[in-house]
């Protein structure tokens, strides 16, 4: 057998982790340390390890985050109300296979963002496309989409990800054009895809965001309507980090 025809045919059908796995074991006379079973299964596993890190590296890149975020980095200690529970029975991203809603409201300083990101990082760890976008640019952009005749296809790229996040909403007026464009995306992805909305304004006062009260009823009803919430009470996260950056400042 002439192994290096071997490395050189699993490099041309991209098996780069079981070409090398299988490489490190042969030079490194490893080999007859491994029943065929063994050998076997340590390079299918070294594969897919390979072929989910390339993956899960193209989803992240994909989603563009706007934090890098995880589950790890979350703060429980914080007093801002987060239920712990209630967030570690979302990390499963079983919500999001089922195509339900989470918002998550709070004043500033209280993590929005990162929860956010996170909750999308850990969509993008289950294999699950994700896009994060702000509302102001999702509306600018699918405005200017609607001027150069890209707006269809832009929508269609939006409803394909499993998740879609839109923050900081609710930081400007959602004029008649933009109410419409907006339930195309609430409309497209109700039932076929979750959302994460997050928003300094308490959801009772959505309503008043919007230029059109008829169809901020038909988004909110989308949104709202068995979504889980998240809302966040208490003192600026940001503020306390910056008091203790100082402090440690001070005492040098």
């Amino acid at each position: 057998m002439n192994i290096t025809a071997t490395f050189e045919k699993l490099s041309l059908l991209r098996l780069h982790g079981f070409e090398r796995v299988y490489r490190d074991i042969t030079q490194s006379a490893r080999q007859e340390k491994y029943t065929l079973d063994e050998l076997i299964g340590h390079m299918v596993d070294a594969e897919f390890d390979d072929k989910y890190n390339k993956k899960l590296s193209r989803l992240l890149k994909q989603a563009r985050l706007r934090q890098q975020a995880s589950f790890e980095q979350i703060d429980f200690n914080h007093p801002r109300g987060l239920d712990k529970n209630q967030v570690l029975r979302l990390q499963s991203c079983d919500w999001i296979k089922k195509s339900r809603d989470l918002l998550i409201t709070g004043s500033t300083g209280l993590g929005k963002s990162f929860l956010a990101c996170a909750f999308g990082h850990q969509a993008c760890v289950n294999q699950l496309r994700v896009l994060y976008v702000t509302a102001n640019k999702l509306l600018d952009q699918l405005m200017f989409a609607k001027a150069d005749g890209t707006y269809f296809k832009v929508l269609d790229m939006i409803t394909k990800n499993h998740l879609l996040i839109i923050d900081d909403f609710g930081l400007r007026k959602i004029d008649h054009k933009q109410c419409t464009i907006l339930l195309d995306v609430a409309d497209d992805r109700h039932g076929k895809g979750s959302t994460i909305v997050t928003s300094q304004l308490p959801v009772k006062s959505w309503y008043d965001c919007f230029a059109e009260p008829t169809i901020a009823d038909a988004i909110l009803d989308r949104w709202i309507n068995g979504s889980f919430r998240i809302d966040l009470d208490g003192p600026s996260m940001r503020k306390i980090l910056e008091n203790k950056e100082e402090n440690v400042l001070d005492l040098q």
